[in-house]
């Protein structure tokens, strides 16, 4: 496998950890976002939407994060990222698509630009904007695992889907110094990730491609 990825990304560090806690070999090949490279050839012509992740698996290029995760989960079934049960499939599913698709994409690059160079926006007024919907996001995300389900994890007492994207999340905040202090019980959940190898090893310092 080949995980087009760049150590930023949120989303290619979602497919990260779900790779590492399936124990899956993959190379990384680099994608510097910052740098333009996915706007343009050659990256345009392997993934003509022009974002990262994108993952190579014999022959077959998949593009999205989450049905990235999807794929992984049908074709290497163990260890597995989904519950076994229906209601807890769609519970784990719920809660990563509040991340994915309510919060990741006010905050994600391509909208921080557009803030700063399109809308003239401050340092102080982009970080204020990117806090505002860190805040608004984690605070239903925060209610959403008191509503029943949640153990160590996002969902019973071992990692889903929905961890490995609560994980990078809570990442982004801490690096634009959001206040997470009011989500206790995403903090613990993002801890005990943190304890394992698999999330530990996917997280953007530990990538040859940090800055």
């Amino acid at each position: 496998m080949r995980l087009y990825t760049y150590f930023r990304s949120s989303a290619a560090f979602r497919v990260r950890i779900a790779l590492n806690l399936k124990g899956i070999a993959w190379t990384p090949v680099f994608v510097h976002l910052a740098k333009g490279e996915h706007r343009g050839a050659p990256y345009n012509e392997i993934n003509p939407q022009g974002l990262v992740p994108a993952l190579e698996d014999d022959g077959r290029l998949l593009t999205q994060s989450l049905a990235i995760l999807e794929y992984l989960e049908e074709t290497r079934p163990q260890p597995p990222l989904l519950p076994s049960d229906a209601a807890g499939r769609a519970r784990v599913r719920s809660l990563a698509l509040l991340v994915a698709c309510e919060i990741h994409p006010l905050n994600n690059l391509r909208v921080l630009e557009y803030l700063r160079r399109a809308l003239g926006q401050s340092e102080a007024q982009v970080n204020a904007w990117y806090c505002h919907w860190i805040a608004d996001g984690l605070a239903r995300l925060e209610a959403a695992l008191a509503r029943g389900g949640t153990g160590r994890f996002c969902h019973g007492d071992t990692p889903t889907i929905a961890d490995c994207c609560l994980v990078p999340q809570v990442f982004n905040a801490q690096r634009f110094r959001c206040d997470t202090a009011p989500y206790p019980t995403v903090m613990r959940i993002f801890a005990e990730c943190m304890r394992l190898e698999a999330f530990e090893r996917a997280q953007p310092a530990r990538q040859p491609d940090a800055e």
